[in-house]
Formats: C-alpha cells, sequence, structure tokens
C-alpha cells in the first residue's frame, strides 16, 4: 500500500504527467521498478522474508523521498522555464540533510533510551520538538528556495504538500539501521522472538507448542 500510494500514484503520476522531461523521469523510473520488483518477495512469503524487510522498507523510504524531490524539481523547471543548476544543487543539498536529520534523530532516540522508555510507560518522553523543527524546517526551506524561481501559489501549496510527505517517507528510512541491528543481533532477537524470520507454518507450530505448555502450566 505504501508504494502503491505514495510512490506510484502520488509520485510516479506527477513524473509521467505533461511536460514529461526524461531527464527527471528516468532518475525516478529505474529505482521505482527495482523497488517494486525486490517487493515481490515479501508478497509472497513475507514471513520467511522478514529480517530483510526492514532493508526493504528503509530502501523505499529513501526512494520515494527521492522520486518527490524530483517531483518537485519538475514543477519548478517545466512549469516556469527555470535554466540552470542552483535548484537542483540546493534541492539535493535538502534532500540528503533530510535523510541524515531523520536517521540521526533515530539513532540518537534509540541509544538515549528514549524507544524504550516509551514503550515500557516508564516515561512521557516528548519528542516532538526534534521531528518537528526537522520537518518544518524542510518543508519551510523547500517552499522558500521555491518561491525564488516561481510565483504560482498553487504550485508552492502542491510543493508544501510533497515537503510534508518527504518528511514521512524519510523517517521510513531508519529501518535501515533495524536492519543493521538486527543482522548484527540476530540471536538476541530470537531470544525475545523465536519465531522471527520463520515460514508461517513454523510459526504456527511453535504458537501451538507454547499454547500447549501454556495450558499445562494452568492446570
Amino acid at each position: 500500500m505504501f508504494l502503491f500510494v505514495f510512490l506510484d500514484i502520488i509520485g510516479v503520476l506527477f513524473l509521467l504527467g505533461e511536460p514529461l522531461i526524461l531527464s527527471l523521469f528516468w532518475g525516478g523510473i529505474i529505482p521505482v521498478l527495482f523497488i517494486h520488483l525486490w517487493a515481490i518477495p515479501y508478497i509472497i512469503a513475507p514471513y520467511t522474508f522478514e529480517r530483510s524487510y526492514y532493508l526493504f522498507f528503509g530502501v523505499y523510504g529513501v526512494i520515494n523521498t527521492f522520486v518527490y524531490f524530483l517531483v518537485i524539481q519538475k514543477m519548478i523547471y517545466s512549469h516556469f522555464q527555470i535554466i540552470g543548476v542552483v535548484p537542483l544543487v540546493s534541492g539535493l543539498i535538502l534532500f540528503a540533510f533530510l535523510l541524515l536529520i531523520m536517521n540521526w534523530m533515530n539513532i540518537r532516540l534509540l541509544y538515549s533510551g528514549t524507544y524504550s522508555r516509551l514503550q515500557k510507560g516508564e516515561k512521557s518522553v516528548n519528542i516532538s520538538p526534534i521531528a518537528t523543527a526537522s520537518g518544518i524546517g524542510y518543508v519551510l526551506a523547500q517552499v522558500i528556495l521555491s518561491s525564488f524561481f516561481i510565483e504560482s501559489v498553487k504550485i508552492l501549496m502542491i510543493i508544501g504538500v510533497l515537503s510534508i510527505l518527504s518528511v514521512a517517507t524519510s523517517y521510513f528510512s531508519t529501518s535501515i539501521h533495524k536492519y543493521i541491528y538486527i543482522r548484527r543481533n540476530v540471536e538476541k532477537v530470537k531470544h525475545v522472538y523465536p519465531q522471527f524470520g520463520l515460514p508461517k507454518k513454523e510459526r504456527n507450530l511453535i504458537e501451538g507448542k507454547r499454547k500447549k505448555g501454556k495450558r499445562h502450566e494452568q492446570a
């Protein structure tokens, strides 16, 4: 659903729209085709490929954010006949900065114990200032930079919406860090979650044995 709604409907359809800019289209469609082909195993056997799914979802987040960046560039260049690389370079810098800040924030919250405290309900931690500041900063930067090149309020509003969506999809890229952690600590993960990475049939067998043992203990 993320691929279909966020990437295909919102991202790819904008790239396909008139006027078609081939350089931006091919720059986006190649990674889009790649991520769609990669998604096939998770449709066929999602339980078996549970570990690599985190890597897949993180890469999807990067690709989706990149496609939104291309759509914004298309609006700037096609609708207002902008010449030069200033919008492109500025957009690339913002794109890279957004991914870096989201992943930095994720690692900081993880290793500071914030996520753990939130999950255990031990403490109510307000993480919104960091996320809000980085998100709002990216949106404002995109709109302000775009306003130097275009004057249409309608186009600026669309760029603003795409920038907001980019904040969400860029956060999905933090799943890459989850994958790296799981790969390095797979035994710890399996200790907490014995069914991790097993096919559905084997999971059901383990779950059945666990419930059976529970009933014996209660008896």
